[in-house]
């Protein structure tokens, strides 16, 4: 049986990307240049992966002609699919791209509402394609009414099954859903301050934080600090990766770039010095190109040298 890599997005998103040469605020904006994506962080995750030439399917709920549209992009980019139709839109997300200030606003619509026949209906569909060899991603904002507990029930459903789960998401549902213990988690640096409601403010206090986090029963964390890299650790070891240099584009879909490559690497058996690196040099060849677009495993691996990886295994053992 092919080992699967299942991306779940419960609120998806069509991203529409407007590019102006200067953003001017409460005047009159023409765009330089407009793109539709299908997005969400799960999705984001799926695009990613279809590069990787691995077997991934996209789930979660769809609805309206928005959605419609969504599932038609994915068809195009022949990325499998298969969401659970429900009543209302599907978002769209606008991004807006000032050239000038190299900065990027985004605008994020609540989205549908679920109900709780919808998520059962979910829940039974995902179930039959979870096997014990699938790496199963849970990313991204909740529909609307759905309980903050989800993640968790998803997570708890797919560990079960004996697949490894990853979770990236903030707030309340991130908090609910580690009560699940997920193989492996990726919170930014705020999300991670925001979960346990203190200040990361230098090396030792993130590591402390991450450390907290292994040991409540979740095998791996890796947090992304930006323009800083990332910090990965598990029970036993820890690195701190840092990107090589570049004029970043667009943030948009670096972060769920590095989860792709951290599900890629779990599928593939990686060491966590080489997930770490593998998934930093991903953020980065994104966060390098415009609007939406991602990176390639072969751009990831012509970079990978440029990220340079820094032993922390003394720092954890303290």
């Amino acid at each position: 049986m092919n080992q699967t890599i299942i991306t779940v997005t419960l609120n998806p998103a069509l991203d529409k990307t407007i590019t102006l040469d200067q953003l001017e605020i409460g005047g009159l904006n023409r765009t330089k240049e407009i793109r539709i994506d299908p997005g969400g962080k799960g999705i984001n995750a799926a695009k990613v992966l279809k590069t990787f030439h691995v077997d991934v399917l996209a789930t979660g709920f769809i609805a309206g002609q928005t959605g419609k549209q969504l599932i038609g992009q994915l068809n195009q980019l022949a990325i499998p699919n298969h969401f659970v139709e429900v009543n209302g839109e599907t978002r769209t997300n606008l991004k807006i791209v000032d050239e000038d200030a190299n900065v990027t606003t985004e605008i994020n619509e609540p989205g549908f509402s679920i109900s709780n026949q919808e998520i059962e209906l979910f829940k039974q569909q995902l179930s039959e394609r979870i096997t014990p060899h699938s790496v199963v991603v849970f990313g991204g904002s909740l529909p609307v009414n759905a309980p903050t507990s989800i993640y968790q029930e998803l997570i708890d459903m797919a560990n079960k099954k004996g697949a490894k789960t990853i979770l990236d998401a903030d707030g309340p549902a991130l908090q609910e859903g580690i009560k699940a213990k997920p193989f492996a988690i990726k919170p930014n640096l705020y999300e991670l301050e925001q979960l346990l409601g203190q200040t990361l403010d230098h090396q030792q206090k993130i590591l402390s934080a991450g450390k907290e986090i292994i040991e409540s029963g979740i095998s791996l964390v890796m947090i992304s600090m930006g323009e800083q890299g990332a910090i990965i650790l598990n029970a036993k070891e820890a690195f701190h990766i840092t990107p090589f240099s570049i004029t970043p584009k667009s943030t948009v879909g670096a972060g769920d770039s590095m989860v792709a490559t951290l599900a890629y690497s779990l599928l593939q058996n990686k060491s966590l010095e080489e997930t770490g690196l593998l998934a930093t040099t991903a953020g980065t060849i994104t966060a390098s190109k415009e609007g939406t677009q991602v990176c390639t495993l072969e751009e990831i691996l012509q970079s990978i040298n440029r990220s340079k990886s820094f032993n922390l295994n003394k720092m954890i053992k303290n």
